[in-house]
């Protein structure tokens, strides 16, 4: 039960009915919103409908406080409201009758794994197949932290689609093409040579980390002596394939130290594969090609200071200027060979061919650049019949009590992503990675997540949920025969529930599935977490009530019928709070300590 929809379908009828009595044009209702007001006092609902279409409506009404004013006359008779008034210049405020609020309760109590769902999408953006691919670290190394957002982010990301009703693909790109993975390869060889007795330093350009050690031993002990004797062109694909297989081990034991899995692994490799003299980034070139988007030409010179691998030479090039990219594109170097950005056409191409229907990619914001040719490539690939949403995830500062964190003696140069989910938990690593949007610079404190205050986000949902379990526990032990489960308490007598602090948090709970929608269509999980606060806020706030006021405590001895109202309105928030935590793959305790 969404009332933010409902009264969204309910005023679209009325400006309809208008547009019928010709009183206004034919309008797109999905330029309007109904939101929750910015101060609760202002109503339940506030809606913008007569500002968005002022313009339109003015040969039919002098001024958009003309049309909110019909618009308002026909809300007022809608049962559930109490009264609509008009704001400001023409904004609208509907209060509602505490009724609807106990219809909703009872709803979730119904519902309790469906609430939030996403049934019908009023604007199409949650419909059809979405391609979700996140983490694609380098595999040369365990992971980081910044690597830890992205997966964080993507894996909640994918949750949230499903949720909403999308069929979804979670992807790792292996990134086990290019320099990066031959570099791998020499510092396995070293590694390979020290365990079999050598002493060996690391040259700067080679990857320093103990992590590699154990690689090492492992060809050692299956080949002995016998790459010593082989040239780099021999030995280094063996190195690199058991390097490449035990990093991809580690990656994905990382991953699952946060609760992470991917449904589909594809490898860099496949692209460049040649199968009858052609390969799949052959292939996509040839199509762009019949398409006419490939011509051999001249590039401008870079603004600013010349990069010193820069050359004026005629190159095969994209023309991702159509589809709004700043410059044409290469994709061929000076030996022929294609570049990063046809690999990554070819990629796409294949998710496009797979038949999906909208693409996430979630990138490290260093790739921020490289956004606008992207999304041209899809664009062209596509017909731009297929989405491309890149979202950037900004970096991590790790610190520990305000100072930076030193480096890590096992990586080399960078704090494990495993070293900080074996010391704060798997919840607090994903609950703060989610607690600010992608964009945004995120610190995060190793003390701070794990102290037990206010303060720390993840410890005050997850205690408003244990907390909430301990109403339920002292429920029962006042009444016995009481049932705390939805299925029992659905029947209670909800119309009693008459205090401000119980309303709010009914308003709160109402807003889920609205929350749901936006952050789904938005591809922001963030939301979700930030309305799981905002909920535990209100719900925190009414039980301190309780011990100044004990008539307002949830559990009342002599007030059996009150109790059972007031438990149906905790046993509604846990639902809310464990859907909501789930989706962000974070635990919902029923007990802390």
């Amino acid at each position: 039960m969404n009332i933010f929809d409902i009264f969204h379908q309910r005023i679209a009828a009325v400006l309809s009915d208008l547009h019928a009595a010709g009183k206004l044009p034919n309008l797109d209702a999905a330029r309007f919103v109904v939101e929750p007001p910015k101060d609760i006092n202002l109503g339940d609902l506030a809606c913008n409908a007569a500002m968005v279409f002022a313009k339109e409506a003015k040969p039919y009404f002098e001024s958009p406080r003309h049309l909110a004013l019909e618009i308002c006359k026909s809300v007022s008779h809608f049962e559930e409201v109490e009264k609509a008034e008009i704001a400001g210049p023409g904004f609208i405020n509907i209060y509602l009758k505490p009724s609807i609020y106990y219809q909703l309760l009872c709803a979730v109590l119904k519902n309790p794994d469906d609430y939030g769902r996403v049934k019908k999408n009023r604007a199409g953006v949650l419909d059809g197949k979405v391609n979700v691919e996140y983490v694609s670290a380098n595999p040369t190394g365990p992971m980081h932290v910044g690597h830890g957002r992205g997966a964080v982010f993507g894996d909640a990301l994918a949750n949230l689609l499903a949720f909403s009703g999308c069929s979804v693909t979670r992807e790792y790109y292996i990134n086990d093409a290019g320099a990066q993975v031959d570099v791998l390869a020499r510092s396995v060889y070293l590694r390979y040579r020290e365990a079999l007795g050598e002493t060996i330093e690391i040259p700067e350009g080679l990857y320093p980390g103990d992590y590699l050690k154990g690689i090492g031993a492992k060809l050692a002990q299956q080949h002995g002596s016998n790459l010593l004797n082989k040239d780099e062109l021999e030995w280094l694909p063996i190195v690199k394939n058991a390097a490449i297989d035990a990093m991809l081990d580690l990656i994905r034991d990382d991953l699952q130290a946060l609760n992470i899995r991917h449904d589909y692994f594809f490898s860099e490799r496949t692209l460049h594969k040649s199968v009858d003299g052609s390969s799949l980034i052959d292939q996509a070139v040839d199509y762009l090609k019949n398409k006419n988007l490939v011509y051999e030409g001249r590039l401008p010179p870079p603004k600013g200071q010349l990069p010193d691998d820069w050359e004026d030479r005629e190159q095969t090039l994209f023309r991702s200027t159509l589809f709004g990219d700043d410059v044409d594109r290469a994709l061929r170097k000076s030996d022929g060979s294609p570049t990063y950005f046809a690999a990554d056409i070819a990629y796409h191409k294949d998710k496009i061919d797979r038949g999906f229907d909208t693409l996430v990619d979630v990138w490290g914001a260093d790739h921020s650049g490289y956004v606008k040719r992207m999304s041209a490539a899809v664009k062209a690939l596509s017909d731009d019949k297929v989405k491309l949403d890149v979202k950037l995830c900004q970096l991590v500062k790790l610190m520990r009590n305000g100072e930076p964190v030193k480096m890590s003696k096992r990586a080399g140069d960078f704090v494990t992503l495993r070293e900080v989910v074996d010391e704060v938990g798997v919840d607090a690593v994903r609950f703060m990675m989610l607690y600010r949007k992608n964009d945004a610079t995120l610190d995060f404190d190793l003390a701070k997540v794990i102290e037990q205050s206010k303060d720390n986000a993840v410890f005050y949902v997850q205690y408003a949920h244990a907390r909430a379990q301990s109403v339920l526990r002292q429920a029962r032990a006042a009444f016995p025969d009481l049932g705390v489960k939805p299925a029992d308490i659905v029947l209670a007598s909800l119309d009693l529930l008459s205090d401000e602090g119980e309303k709010a948090l009914a308003r709160i709970i109402a807003q889920y599935p609205r929350i749901i929608e936006a952050a789904a269509a938005a591809h922001e999980p963030h939301r979700v977490a930030f309305y799981l606060h905002e909920l535990s806020s209100a719900f925190h706030s009414h039980w301190n009530r309780g011990k100044d006021y004990p008539q307002l405590r949830f559990v009342n001895a002599n007030e059996r019928e009150l109790t059972s109202a007031r438990v149906a309105l905790v046993v509604s928030l846990i639902i809310v709070l464990g859907s909501g935590l789930s989706l962000l793959g974070v635990s919902a305790p029923d007990e802390m300590r």
